[in-house]
């Protein structure tokens, strides 16, 4: 990749960025980031103003684009459901026929927690449920990439990020299609790692700490003004990370000129704030994982 940036705060101007799965949560806050760095960037999501998704949640990717345009950068919202091929042909056409080139493809799909039951063994979970959350965490990156990355071949090169739950060090993940989603993931990022090695474009797995964003600050009765409240009722909330700052990081990989070093491997939003300087908005910089590791070892776990 190539960068037009003339100063370090408009690092990625010139570049052609797509958040899939960008309405809230890590996704909204990596398209806002990379719009405060000066790329253009395309927000797909299945909730419009116009159109409510199945999550039922009031953000859209409207929002999105004009919180990246705030930020500096050129928003564009484009509702897409990455389940369906058809859909993400016609995105990626749109984009090769804009621009002639892809930068950097940031795959945050999710929306697969209301279809998890934590309390309920395999054999008792509703099927369907299960299997959609496998197929919404591993299906529609798949689907994304294989339509997007041909364009970052053809452009030069580029940068694929699969956003997941975890680097495969956290064990079991304590319901049997929740592990299978997220360790789907990894897996995903591992082989197409290896299917793309000694090409132009570097993949790498990132996952976030405890995230706030807007559904877990709702779910602990918080705003982002006042969330440390929440650590009354869960005490691990105090390491908790803004949707920002995974924004951060990616911003952090997509203008690193060196970052095929990292190809193939799985990162945290921690371990970039430390190797890249980054903070959160607020100054700290958490880091979850470093975190929860320590409290096992110091239970003997």
């Amino acid at each position: 990749m190539t960068s037009t940036a003339s100063s370090p705060e408009r690092r990625l101007a010139g570049r052609v960025a797509l958040v899939a799965g960008a309405t809230r949560g890590a996704g909204r806050g990596i398209a806002v980031e990379l719009g405060a760095a000066g790329a253009t960037v395309y927000v797909t999501g299945r909730t419009t103003r116009a159109q409510a998704s199945p999550m039922g949640r009031p953000e859209t990717i409207e929002e999105t684009a004009e919180l990246v345009d705030a930020a500096g950068g050129t928003g564009i919202a484009v509702r897409v459901d990455h389940s369906r091929p058809a859909e993400v042909a016609a995105l990626v056409d749109r984009i090769d026929a804009g621009h002639g080139r892809l930068d950097l493809l940031v795959n945050d799909i999710w929306g697969g927690d209301p279809m998890i039951r934590w309390d309920e063994r395999f054999w008792e979970h509703p099927l369907d449920d299960g299997l959609r959350a496998i197929r919404q965490a591993v299906e529609t990156h798949l689907i994304t990439s294989w339509h997007a990355v041909p364009v970052m071949l053809r452009g030069g090169g580029g940068l694929v990020i699969e956003v997941n739950d975890g680097t495969g060090d956290e064990g079991y993940r304590e319901n049997l299609f929740y592990d299978l989603a997220k360790y789907g993931v990894l897996r995903l990022a591992t082989a197409e790692a290896e299917e793309l090695r000694g090409t132009a474009v570097t993949v790498v797995c990132l996952t976030p700490g405890f995230l706030r964003s807007e559904a877990m600050l709702d779910h602990f009765g918080v705003t982002e003004e006042t969330w440390r409240e929440g650590g009354e009722r869960d005490r691990h909330f105090l390491e908790s990370e803004t949707p920002r700052y995974i924004g951060r990081a990616v911003a952090a990989l997509a203008a690193d000129h060196e970052v095929a070093r990292r190809h193939g491997e799985a990162l945290t939003t921690g371990e970039l704030s430390r190797r890249y300087g980054f903070t959160d908005v607020d100054g700290r910089r958490p880091d979850f994982h470093r975190y929860y590791a320590e409290l096992l070892a110091s239970r003997g776990i």
